[in-house]
């Protein structure tokens, strides 16, 4: 699809959609569960419906309806009273990251004995420090990786070792699938943990369902220490999916480099999602930020770059470039590494993106380094099927002197299918065609 885009600023309000990060947490701890729950998420995409899927082929049924998953999780042995999952199942994760990080050990506490293929460039995402942990606690899949992959026999309880500089999806996915295995488990990250928000949001989901982990900090010896008792998950019958931080910023950066304020309700403003901070990087940035209940409202002002790191964020650093494109002076982003392995090289992508359109971006190491513009000038782009650099050109059109257009379009429904939308709903001018 082909999205061509007019020079226009937004200004309006728009709700914000489902966290797909809490999502993913919250839907495979509902068919996990010892009963029943309702999910009600307002909006669904492919990422969450790849997680689902996944969750129906081991055995879990899935009510679909308007706003709310009705999950009745994957049924019990009557003579051992564990979950028994459906075995040999092939298990598509489409393009999702999330889902096939969470599900492969979730499927290996299970000893669903089940195969995992995927899409596009997701079999090319490191798994090599899961699947070695996998593999010590007594599974059989190839130390390889790659994509389809076979997982075999039942998962052991002990104690999981990971870096902390490696992706924290392993760390949620063991999270998430220890509480099954019955005896007490330990997942020791050595090292600082990045992306830490994404650790606490799995936290968040396994407390829901009853989940106690002790967390244990050594400061000195930097290392960190999840313990799970392998109690198993207790539903709380319903439960909502907060609004999306990830997807909001969309919104907050448009208006930041454009002439009206946008406001984004629907969300948590205490949050442990780490998108939440893109109120505090625009407001560094010097756009002027409100705070009010379950809402915020981001309006422009002068823009000055500065320093910031991606450590912890690095969701937001295709759209916070496109700000830096706008603002007076130099914006660094560092600490970019990680973007290399995200659904498109996000370095290579996003500073090509942002250079076709106008701006100034060059990788320095593992580096951004952004040097603002008077204007963008618009041009034609494509996405590389990365949803985050879709939604990163449409958002610059604001700023541009002539139209954006986006091959590839159809790349934002992976997590936010009502983009263009809501873009509309915020005034924008889109035209949409099959390519």
């Amino acid at each position: 699809m082909i999205a061509r885009i007019e020079p226009k600023t937004l200004s309006g309000e728009v709700h914000a959609i489902a966290s797909k990060s809490m999502a993913h947490r919250l839907v495979i701890a509902a068919a996990l569960a010892n009963g029943p729950t309702e999910v009600v998420c307002n909006t669904t995409c492919d990422d969450i419906e790849a997680t689902l899927d996944c969750l129906e082929t081991l055995g879990a049924r899935i009510v679909r309806s308007p706003g709310v998953f009705e999950i009745h999780p994957i049924p019990k042995s009557q003579e051992h009273g564990i979950l028994r999952a459906l075995t040999g199942r092939t298990l598509d994760c489409r393009e999702s990251g999330s889902t096939l990080r969470f599900m492969l050990p979730v499927a290996c506490a299970l000893g669903a004995d089940a195969t995992f293929i995927g899409a596009a460039r997701l079999g090319e995402r490191p798994l090599t420090p899961l699947i070695n942990e996998l593999l010590a606690a007594g599974c059989d899949l190839p130390a390889t990786g790659g994509l389809p992959l076979t997982a075999r026999n039942r998962l052991r309880p002990g104690t999981f070792l990971l870096p902390g500089n490696v992706s924290s999806q392993y760390v949620s996915g063991l999270l998430l699938a220890l509480p099954l295995l019955g005896q007490e488990s330990t997942v020791e990250v050595t090292g600082a943990l990045e992306s830490k928000p994404y650790v606490d949001l799995t936290l968040e989901a396994l407390a829901a369902f009853g989940i106690a982990v002790r967390t244990e900090c050594d400061a000195e010896q930097q290392v960190t220490r999840f313990h799970l008792d392998g109690t198993g998950y207790r539903t709380p019958r319903r439960i909502c999916v907060e609004g999306d931080w990830s997807n909001a910023a969309f919104w907050f950066c448009a208006a930041a480099i454009g002439k009206r304020p946008i406001t984004v309700r629907g969300l948590a403003l205490n949050s442990v999602q780490g998108d939440r901070t893109v109120l505090a990087a625009l407001s560094r940035f010097g756009a002027r930020v409100n705070r009010s209940t379950a809402a915020a409202t981001v309006r422009p002002d002068k823009l000055k770059g500065f320093s910031l790191s991606a450590r912890d964020v690095p969701d937001l650093v295709p759209v916070l470039s496109a700000v830096a494109a706008s603002c007076e002076g130099t914006t660094v982003i560092h600490d970019c590494a990680r973007l290399r392995l995200k659904e498109s090289d996000r370095l290579q992508t996003t500073a090509a993106t942002l250079n076709a359109l106008g701006a100034n971006v060059r990788i320095v190491g593992d580096d951004l380094v952004i040097e603002g513009v008077p204007e963008l000038t618009g041009g034609t782009v494509d996405a590389c099927r990365d949803h985050r650099i879709a939604m990163t050109a449409a958002v610059a059109a604001v700023r541009a002197s002539g139209p954006v257009v986006i091959r590839g379009a159809e790349a934002v429904a992976k997590s936010y299918p009502t983009f263009f939308d809501d873009y509309r709903e915020l005034g924008g001018i889109v035209e949409l065609e099959e390519d």
